[in-house]
C-alpha cells in the first residue's frame, strides 16, 4: 500500500491563482463588506441556474432561515423534510418555531420518499423542506405535484447541489431555477465551489427576493450602496426585525471566479463518478449509487453502500489507517442528542409512538443509510493513481 505516500482526503477545494487576485481586487477597492461583487455575483449565479433573482447571504442555514420565513413558517406549524440531511435541515424549521415532520428516503436514491408525503400533511403543515441529498436531485414532479394538490409551497435545500440537472418537459434544466418556489445552495469548502462559506437564495417571485434582502441586513430600508452613492443625506430606518445574514464583497468576489470554474469541475466529477462505478463493480460487498434517467447529479459525493458482512467503522478505521478519509453516511437528525429535546415528528403523535430514543420505526430507510454507508474521496484534482489507491484500499478493507 505504497502507491501513495500523501493522505487523500474526503475533498479538496479547487481554487488558486484567480480567486486569491479577485479576493485582492474586493480589499483594495475598499468595499468588503456587502457591496458590488456580490450584486455581480448573484446576477451571475441566477443566470447559471436559469432562475430569475439570486439574493446572496452568509451560508445554507441562514438561507434556509429565509426561505422558511418568506413562505410563512411560524411557531406551531409544520415543515415535512427528512431526517436524514446535515442537521441544519432540521434546525432552520426550528428557528421558525415550527415542527420538522420527518418522511423516509428511498434507499436507491438518499433523497425524501414521495410517496410518503402526502400521508403526514396536517392542518398544520405550511411548507415541503426537499434536500437534494449529496448532489442527487429528488423526484421533483412527483413531490410538486403533491404540492400543487395541497396548496403548499415547496423550499429545495440544493445545498450540495450546484451544478447538478433535472430533466424538465424534455430539456436538462438546472437545480436552482428554481422548480419550486425556493432553492437555497451552500459555498462552504466541501461542497462543489466555496466561497470560504455562503449561501445563496433563488427564487423567480419577486416579492420573495425583496423580503430576503431586507431580511438580510437587518431590515434596513436603504441598502448601503444606494446610501453611500446617495448626493443627499439619507437616512435609513428599520421596518422589521431583520438578521445579520449578508455575504462579504471578499467572498463575492472569490465566488464569481469559482462560478466560472463550476462546468469543468462537474464535467471532472461526473467522469471521477463513472470511473469509480467502473472500478468498485466487482467489490461483492459493496452496492454502488444510481442516478435516475432524469437526473445528472453533480456527485458532490460518492456514497457506497456496505453489506451487512461489513462493519462500517471498521472498514472506515481500516482506509484511515492506510491514508484515506472517509465519511459516514448522512447523518439522521432525529438520532441526534439535540433532537432528545427539540419538537420532531415522524407522522404520529408522541403518544402513540413506542420508538426506542434515537430509532424510529418510520425512518428505517435513514437510519441504514446513515449505518451501512460511507463516502468516498472525490475532487476535481483526484488523479487516477490516487482513485486507484482508494479502489485497492477499500476492497482490501471490506473483505476483513
Amino acid at each position: 500500500m505504497s502507491e501513495v505516500k500523501s493522505r487523500i482526503p474526503i475533498a479538496k477545494p479547487w481554487i488558486g491563482e484567480a480567486e486569491a487576485e479577485a479576493a485582492s481586487r474586493a480589499i483594495m477597492s475598499g468595499w468588503v463588506t456587502q457591496g458590488p461583487e456580490v450584486a455581480a455575483f448573484e446576477q451571475e449565479f441566477a443566470a447559471y441556474v436559469g432562475g430569475n433573482y439570486a439574493c446572496a447571504v452568509s451560508n445554507c442555514t441562514t438561507a434556509l432561515h429565509l426561505a422558511l420565513l418568506a413562505v410563512g413558517v411560524k411557531p406551531g406549524d409544520e415543515v415535512i423534510t427528512v431526517s436524514h440531511s446535515y442537521i441544519a435541515t432540521a434546525n432552520s424549521i426550528r428557528y421558525c418555531g415550527a415542527t420538522p415532520v420527518f418522511v423516509d428516503i428511498e434507499p436507491q436514491t438518499y433523497n425524501i420518499n414521495p410517496m410518503l408525503i402526502e400521508e403526514v400533511i396536517s392542518k398544520n403543515t405550511r411548507a415541503i423542506l426537499i434536500v437534494h441529498q449529496i448532489g442527487m436531485p429528488c423526484d421533483l414532479k412527483a413531490i410538486l405535484d403533491i404540492a400543487y394538490r395541497h396548496n403548499l409551497p415547496v423550499i429545495e435545500d440544493a445545498a450540495c447541489a450546484i451544478g447538478s440537472e433535472i430533466l424538465w418537459d424534455g430539456n436538462w434544466e438546472k437545480i436552482g431555477k428554481p422548480h419550486g418556489d425556493i432553492a437555497c445552495f451552500s459555498f462552504h469548502p466541501r461542497k462543489i465551489i466555496t466561497t470560504g462559506d455562503g449561501g445563496m437564495l433563488t427564487t423567480n417571485n419577486p416579492a420573495y427576493d425583496k423580503q430576503f434582502r431586507l431580511w438580510r441586513q437587518h431590515g434596513m430600508s436603504i441598502p448601503d450602496t444606494v446610501r453611500h452613492g446617495a448626493k443627499q443625506v439619507m437616512f435609513e430606518s428599520y421596518p422589521m426585525l431583520g438578521y445579520n445574514y449578508r455575504m462579504t464583497d471578499i467572498q463575492a468576489a472569490v465566488g464569481r471566479e469559482q462560478l466560472k470554474r463550476l462546468p469543468e469541475i462537474t464535467e471532472r466529477r461526473r467522469y471521477l463518478a463513472q470511473q469509480y462505478q467502473e472500478k468498485l463493480a466487482d467489490i461483492l460487498r459493496l452496492k454502488l449509487p444510481t442516478e435516475p434517467n432524469w437526473a445528472k447529479s453533480n456527485w458532490q459525493s460518492f456514497c457506497v453502500r456496505l453489506t451487512e458482512k461489513c462493519n462500517q467503522l471498521q472498514v472506515m478505521q481500516t482506509m484511515l489507517d492506510a491514508g484515506v478519509a472517509t465519511r459516514r453516511g448522512i447523518m439522521c437528525a432525529h438520532r441526534e442528542q439535540a433532537y432528545q429535546t427539540e419538537a420532531w415528528s415522524c407522522g404520529f403523535k408522541a403518544k402513540a409512538c413506542r420508538c426506542e430514543i434515537g430509532k424510529c420505526d418510520r425512518l428505517t430507510e435513514s437510519e441504514q443509510a446513515q449505518d451501512q454507508t460511507i463516502l468516498l474521496p472525490l475532487f476535481h484534482q483526484m488523479t487516477v493513481s490516487e482513485q486507484d489507491y482508494v479502489v485497492k484500499v477499500l476492497q482490501m478493507a471490506t473483505q476483513i
